[in-house]
C-alpha cells in the first residue's frame, strides 16, 4: 500500500521528533490498525529515551494513494490500545 504525507503530518513529525523511518516502518507493519469512520489509525509501541511510547498515525484511506493526516506519540498506551499489542 502506498502513502503520501500531508504537510501537517510532516510538520507534526518534526515538532514531535518522530522520524520518517519510524513512521514508514509502522506503516509497513503496524502492531494494530483501528478503523474509525473514514480514518484508519496505524499504531505501534516503540522504545525511545528509556520509555515506551505508542506512535499513532492517522490515515485517510479513501484517498489514493492513502494520505497520512497526522502523527503523534503518547505514553498513555493503555488509553489508546484496543486489545493487546
Amino acid at each position: 500500500m502506498s502513502f503520501v504525507f500531508s504537510k501537517h503530518a510532516l510538520e507534526q513529525m518534526k515538532l514531535r521528533q518522530i522520524s520518517r523511518s519510524i513512521v514508514e516502518e509502522i506503516l509497513e507493519k503496524p502492531q494494530q490498525i483501528i478503523k474509525e469512520n473514514n480514518i484508519w489509525i496505524y499504531q505501534s509501541i516503540v522504545f525511545k529515551k528509556r520509555k515506551n511510547y505508542l506512535i499513532r498515525i492517522f490515515i485517510n484511506h479513501k484517498k489514493k494513494p492513502n494520505v497520512v493526516i497526522t502523527v503523534y506519540k503518547t505514553s498513555k498506551i493503555n488509553k489508546y490500545n484496543e486489545g493487546k499489542i
